[in-house]
């Protein structure tokens, strides 16, 4: 079967528009280590089931169900833009609802990143690139869940493509991962 890839579009504009609504900061925050890994649903192809009621449009979405932790790096420590890309494939028969998230995770003894201390872009669909808001919780910076949900159809790749510069040099990991819902 043919693949294609999914690049978001200005859904992201809007998306970090959204970002200002305070009742999606408590879902945005990470997941403590343990319960990233050991997510309660499967990886490779979490289930998705339908539904018959419609929620509301002012309804918060969902927590998600899992993650699937993607290969991490070292921050870099030279002040000096640098790209970060992964690709997420959904293998499974049926679509998925899946937000991707970038962590930034300071050393566990500290010192402990601040949101101001790197800028954060994700490139769009026009290849110019878009500035993310971190969000901050126990020395870990991350990206907001909520707005970068979407649905990747059966066999399709979702392909992210970010912009990482360190404005105060610090120790730390580039950790990217993709959330899984319901």
């Amino acid at each position: 079967m043919p693949t294609r890839k999914i690049r978001r579009t200005q859904l992201l504009a809007l998306a970090v528009a959204a970002l200002t609504v305070p009742a999606t900061a408590a879902l945005a925050a990470p997941v403590p280590a343990d319960a990233a890994a050991a997510p309660t649903a499967p990886l490779a192809a979490p289930a998705t089931t339908a539904s018959t009621t419609t929620a509301p449009a002012t309804a918060v979405a969902a927590s998600p169900t899992g993650f699937l932790n993607l290969p991490t790096s070292l921050l870099p420590t030279d002040r000096a833009p640098h790209e970060i890309s992964f690709q997420y494939r959904n293998d499974s028969a049926g679509d998925q609802s899946i937000a991707p998230q970038v962590l930034i995770e300071s050393p566990v003894g500290g010192p402990f990143l601040v949101p101001t201390a790197v800028s954060l872009q994700v490139e769009t669909s026009d290849g110019s690139w878009l500035p993310l808001p971190l969000g901050i919780e126990t020395g870990t910076l991350y990206t907001n869940l909520i707005p970068a949900k979407l649905v990747l159809h059966s066999h399709h790749t979702l392909t992210e493509h970010y912009r990482l510069t360190v404005l105060s040099p610090s120790l730390g990991t580039v950790a990217p991962r993709i959330a899984f819902y319901g």
